[in-house]
């Protein structure tokens, strides 16, 4: 074939890849080429019409499963369970009398879409409220009360219709009536909330609620001031000296011998690795030989204190919080004392990791008000580590404890509280504290520890009076 031929072959076949091959007599070499063209073929009108309503498709059934949900939301918002029987009432006795010439249920239906109707206009109104909720106090002690206001002013153009505002209170809810008012108008109603139990208490938010008198149909709206009443445990005034037990202002020394610290015990003879600034050349003078001093260590007394938080250690609630309000009176009394305090509790351990994992919960115990803030956070739980685990990574995580207190329930036997108090160094002392509201108040050594029984919350401060003394 020739090479005009071979052209021609590849203009008549544009889309096709083509090779063609010269070939030199003389060196005998190849040389090979490819070529290949593309061709678009433009869609036909038929095509782009059909492409043109797919989409217009998608875009409409995107819009209605929008609209449609956005419905069903509205409706189970709105509509509550007697609506709802009367909305279908309506509809099987329109649809029923209509097709099968029933006039009793044509009837039917039509008085309860009446209905239906007819309560649609209470709704209106709903967003015409600006409402605003405030506290004299967001900390109390537990038992005490809270007092506040809310405000309602109507901010809308037209009259208001008279409503109710619904502001939950932890658990519960508190209705105010809110009567009819006219454009610009304001009313201020008293917001009182007594005996609070300790605890974290969520005031808030306030919601208006526009319903009708048959209660088929109901209109919330809810706003965004929220409040965290924290309720502060009961704590008692302890003695200062009953800190630790441990007299001191900025150390306390120990049976530890050291070679250079504040409080000196006595002369001994020097060793290889002494230094020579604690040579005491008088009695080196004296006796001829070298002699340095030594001293006893000392150091800030530091304090934990370990609050048992598991349900089984407890026989009841009161009790729980009997404990927590020990706890908090101790660490209130080393925090306002200066003093280095640990506060500790168990933490929640998830089911699937229980035994091979360790936690604890550290209180802040900077200041009084976080100290307590967190007390108010403390729960029993299910699923945590014992008392004596707690107190044994209460120990490995803090160096040098002067002094640990032990804060448990009635059902912590005296040998688990023993168990409890080995995991602290021997140089610490260790202070249980059993809480037993069936119990007189007595304090009792047990074999390197002291525990203190005590019925009310009273008893504390005259135990670690008496131990201080003695």
């Amino acid at each position: 074939m020739s090479t005009a031929r071979q052209r021609d072959a590849v203009r008549s076949a544009p889309a096709r890849l083509t090779r063609t091959a010269q070939s030199t007599g003389t060196t005998g070499r190849t040389l090979t080429t490819a070529t290949a063209t593309a061709t678009s073929v433009a869609p036909s009108g038929r095509g782009r019409a059909f492409v043109r309503l797919a989409v217009r498709g998608t875009r409409v059934w995107r819009a209605a499963g929008a609209a449609i949900g956005a419905a069903a939301e509205w409706a189970g918002d709105t509509i509550r369970p007697a609506g709802v029987l009367v909305a279908v009432a309506a509809t099987a006795g329109m649809v029923l009398g209509i097709v099968f010439g029933w006039v009793e249920f044509m009837v039917a239906g039509a008085a309860s879409l009446l209905l239906l109707l007819a309560a649609v206009p209470f709704l209106f109104g709903a967003r015409a409220y600006d409402v605003d909720l405030s506290l004299t106090h967001e900390r109390v002690v537990a038992g005490a009360s809270v007092h506040g206001s809310i405000a309602v002013r109507n901010d809308g153009h037209r009259i208001a219709l008279p409503g109710r505002i619904d502001v939950p209170v932890g658990a519960g809810l508190v209705e105010f009536g809110v009567p009819l008012l006219r454009p610009g108008h304001a009313v201020d109603q008293p917001l009182d909330i007594p005996g609070l139990r300790r605890g974290i208490v969520r005031v808030g938010p306030a919601t208006t609620v526009r319903s009708d008198p048959i209660g088929l149909l109901r209109r919330e709206h809810s706003f965004h001031d929220v409040h965290d009443v924290y309720v502060h445990p009961r704590t008692t005034s302890l003695p200062s000296s009953s800190a630790g037990l441990i007299r001191d202002l900025e150390g306390s020394p120990t049976r530890r011998l050291v070679d250079a610290d504040m409080s000196f015990h006595a002369i001994r003879e020097y060793a290889p690795g002494d230094s020579r600034r604690q040579i005491h050349w008088r009695s080196t003078a004296k006796t001829g030989r070298l002699m340095v001093r030594q001293y006893e260590e000392s150091r800030r007394s530091r304090m934990a204190v370990v609050l048992a938080v598991a349900e089984a250690e407890y026989a009841d609630a009161d009790e729980f919080e009997l404990a927590v309000s020990c706890a908090a009176s101790l660490g209130l009394r080393a925090v306002h004392d200066a003093r280095d305090v640990q506060i500790v509790t168990g933490s929640e351990i998830p089911r699937v990791v229980r035994g091979r994992l360790r936690a604890i919960t550290r209180i802040p115990a900077a200041a009084p008000r976080p100290m307590l803030d967190g007390f108010s956070g403390v729960v029993l739980l299910d699923g945590t580590m014992p008392v004596a685990e707690v107190c044994r990574l209460t120990a490995e995580s803090t160096e040098r404890l002067s002094i640990a207190f032990v804060v448990v329930g009635s059902a912590v036997s005296l040998s688990r509280l023993q168990q409890a108090a080995l995991a602290f160094p021997a140089d610490t002392a260790v202070v249980g504290v059993i809480c037993d509201e069936r119990s007189h108040p007595r304090m009792q050594p047990l074999s390197g520890m002291t525990v203190l029984t005590v019925g009310t919350l009273d008893d504390l401060s005259g135990l670690l009076l008496r131990g201080a003394a003695s």
